[in-house]
């Protein structure tokens, strides 16, 4: 039997018990880091747990969704859980893209729990050189 002397964590999972697990119609928050690196702006999703086929990447003009559902683990009939703390359900984030990023060619990896979406940033928004055009002289239209 496994034993805890933390109360917090005692008030963070009877606040989850409260509010249960994240449904598709109203998601639990999933915590995210953001960043460019490069010319590809990363954003990394922790949603450890979760199957690579129960995550869902959605892009809606700049509206990146995405959505992740992590599924109770089959038990045998003689198992008495003893401590659940690992929440259960749906998760769900939602970012708004700048036009400057190049959501047609979005890459995703997922490893390790770490679900991590690479946003090339479009060729318009990179920097660039204007070359100055130097006139050859001045040319007449005649009629």
């Amino acid at each position: 039997m496994l034993m805890r002397t933390d109360p917090f964590r005692e008030l963070d999972r009877l606040a989850q018990q409260l509010t249960g697990p994240g449904t598709w119609s109203r998601p639990s928050p999933m915590p995210m880091d953001a960043y460019r690196e490069g010319d590809e702006y990363m954003v990394a999703f922790d949603i450890p747990g979760v199957s690579a086929d129960a995550i869902d990447i959605d892009v809606e003009r700049n509206m990146l969704t995405v959505k992740a559902e992590r599924r109770p683990v089959a038990k045998a009939d003689d198992v008495q859980m003893e401590l659940s703390e690992r929440p259960l359900g749906v998760f769900s984030r939602q970012i708004m893209l700048a036009d400057t990023l190049d959501t047609e060619h979005i890459k995703a990896d997922y490893d390790a729990g770490v679900l991590t979406l690479r946003i090339p940033i479009a060729e318009r928004a990179k920097p660039r050189k204007i070359t100055i055009g130097v006139g050859s002289g001045r040319r007449e239209i005649s009629d």
